[in-house]
């Protein structure tokens, strides 16, 4: 049977809770609608964290952001939505999310969205941020 949407993301116990120890993912194929056109976004989402009890499963995090193609939303909200709803399941002791919105009325679009648990600071660490100047879409190697 194939695979379907889904708004579920399952998770797995953290096989290190002692440590920290960050997790790194690309994610180049979200898209979602505009809620003003309906013609269809693209956004390269980065996602970094730093799990507590809990990690995300990949596959229902596959089918959760699949789950978006067909909803409008803007960038700002969907990109919010999507940290809330991972920190949700995960309750991770750090999450960064930055979407990097394909061009869109000649502007292109970056949604950074940031959790730390409270009192939490990092043994390790964090990813720089970093903006690519010469193409949005593609994340720029430090």
């Amino acid at each position: 049977m194939a695979s379907q949407p889904s708004r579920t993301l399952e998770t797995f116990p953290n096989p290190n809770p002692g440590r920290d120890y960050l997790i790194h993912m690309e994610l180049p194929e979200f898209t979602c609608l505009c809620p003003k056109t309906g013609q269809p976004d693209f956004a390269w989402l980065t996602l970094d964290y730093i799990p507590e009890a809990l990690n995300v499963e990949l596959k229902s995090l596959k089918l959760y952001l699949w789950s978006f193609r067909n909803d409008g939303a803007f960038h700002e909200a969907v990109t919010n939505r999507i940290l809330d709803d991972l920190v949700a399941a995960t309750a991770p002791r750090f999450m960064r999310l930055l979407a990097r919105w394909n061009v869109r009325g000649g502007i292109y679009t970056h949604v950074l969205a940031e959790h730390r648990a409270p009192g939490w600071s990092p043994a390790i660490p964090l990813p720089p941020l970093s903006f690519a100047a010469e193409s949005p879409l593609r994340p720029q190697m430090s």
